[in-house]
């Protein structure tokens, strides 16, 4: 397999490499390197594996369309402010079609461009002689692997926990070197089921969890980084024991309350289990991923989104958090409940920052609900949280306040970091808007869609409409 490193990077989508299309027939690739004599060293190996991280920079980090952003976009944790530049409206308003662009051809193209380098990396890898070096960087690239084709079915297909029918609905094209699937750059293929995609997903993963070092450096997956990822990998595939049994094995502490602030400031790393080092790595051209929400200056706070009322009002008064994740925004004489997460560094309204891929308390969370499911004793382990994060709270609560609580913490503390329409979306559960507006006091215009039934085919984004031109084999999602 003769593919060049950057190939994908020069097409515009998946379906434009594998096509069958006669002009795309009469196409060789452009091959700037060979991966049979370019990989021959564990640097030139790393090089490689680098080279997938920063495909899952560009669609985390997109400065329009950045999976850091938009899942809460799409959720009940926002609502658009009148008096930004109304970017992302199509997403925000459920209008987005297969032609959309943005966030919808975004995250297929630079996904599969991920997978394809990690491929690349795999297929060579019998060129490194056995050892630790040769099993660290395998592990990173079926890590990485997963990772891509996990947020790719989780975005275009439903999640097993769903709903009945989900795990035999269309997911995504999974495409492994070692089955063949890299050996036609003109094939055609067809999606799979959900069920498929999470079974090579899980398996990718678990593969990986015995290979992978422990300590890659700043922004590159570990040993903690990929059992974390298994537990929500598990936790969105319905398998709580696994959940717990991932969890425990991340060694990473709780960020504690006065570590929260500068956390989201990159002053520290508390707390942080897998990151992408947007802003902390030596490599330029990262992307300002707060933008998403507000485009500030030194003398105004030009929000595009702000905290959904009712979501703030929820959040009571004895929560540390609360002060750390907004503020009072004034923009046009109006005050809004800002959002403070990923505004910039310490002093800075640029909203250039790291992406917090996962948290140690995201992974307490998993576990939290896995064990509720189960029922094991979620509350202590719910309180491990808790206990770092109010002056005072309440708790002791059981049954249907307990699932709550947990969800309710999960809501908070993830807040703003891509996981609120995804925890929707697993759950089965609608999307509830506030009906108030978006000025502080609740003054304002409200939402034009509160509500999402959890049924909706929105839930699961459209195919781009360049892969349903050029794959005739691949089925657009029903509805668009």
């Amino acid at each position: 397999m003769k593919n060049n490193i950057k190939l994908l990077v020069l097409l515009f989508s998946f379906g434009f490499f594998m096509s069958c299309d006669d002009e795309l027939n009469d196409l060789q690739p452009f091959v700037e390197g060979n991966p049979e004599t370019f990989f021959n060293s564990v640097s030139a190996f790393q090089n490689g594996v680098d080279g997938a991280y920063r495909q899952l920079w560009n669609y985390y980090s997109s400065t329009g369309s950045g999976l850091q952003g938009i899942p809460d976009i799409l959720s009940d944790n926002v609502i658009i402010a009148q008096t930004g530049r109304r970017s992302n409206q199509d997403y925000f308003n459920y209008r987005y079609v297969a032609g959309t662009g943005g966030a919808i051809d975004l995250y297929w193209s630079e996904a599969y461009e991920a997978v394809n380098v990690a491929n690349l990396v795999i297929a060579q890898i019998d060129n490194l002689g056995d050892g630790d070096d040769k099993d660290n960087i395998l592990g990173q690239a079926l890590a990485i692997r997963a990772w891509a084709h996990f947020d790719l079915v989780r975005v275009y297909g439903k999640i097993p926990t769903q709903s009945a029918d989900a795990n035999a609905s269309l997911g995504v094209v999974y495409i492994k070197v070692e089955d063949g699937d890299t050996e036609d750059p003109f094939a055609e293929p067809v999606r799979e089921t959900v069920a498929s995609n999470y079974a090579e997903i899980i398996g990718d993963l678990e593969r990986a969890s015995q290979l992978i070092g422990a300590d890659n450096g700043q922004g590159k997956l570990n040993t903690d980084g990929v059992y974390a990822l298994l537990s929500r990998v598990y936790l969105y595939n319905g398998e709580y024991q696994k959940v717990i049994d991932a969890a425990d094995e991340v060694s990473v502490p709780l960020a504690t309350a006065e570590e929260l602030e500068g956390l989201y400031t990159d002053a520290n790393e508390a707390g942080i289990v897998v990151k992408l080092a947007i802003n902390t790595s030596s490599e330029s051209g990262g992307n300002n991923v707060g933008v998403l929400y507000s485009q500030s200056n030194s003398t105004s706070t030009i929000s595009e989104y702000v905290f959904d009322f009712d979501f703030i009002n929820s959040i009571d008064e004895d929560d540390l958090r609360k002060d750390v994740i907004s503020f009072v925004g004034l923009n046009q004489d109006n005050q809004y409940n800002a959002i403070s997460k990923f505004l910039g560094e310490t002093g800075q309204v640029n909203g250039r920052v790291d992406v917090k891929v996962m948290r140690a308390a995201e992974v307490l969370l998993n576990k939290a609900e896995a064990q509720f499911e189960l029922g094991q004793d979620a509350l202590s382990t719910l309180n491990e949280l808790r206990d770092l994060r109010y002056v005072a709270y309440d708790g002791g609560e059981t049954g249907q306040d307990l699932e709550d609580a947990i969800q309710f913490e999960r809501r908070v503390e993830l807040s703003f970091e891509g996981h609120r329409f995804f925890d929707l979306k697993r759950r089965g559960e609608a999307v509830m808007r506030s009906t108030m507006g978006d000025i502080i006091d609740g003054s304002g215009t409200p939402p034009d869609f509160p509500t999402i039934a959890a049924d909706n085919f929105r839930f699961q984004l459209p195919i781009p409409i360049a892969e349903i031109n050029a794959n005739q084999n691949m089925v657009q999602n029903p509805g668009y």
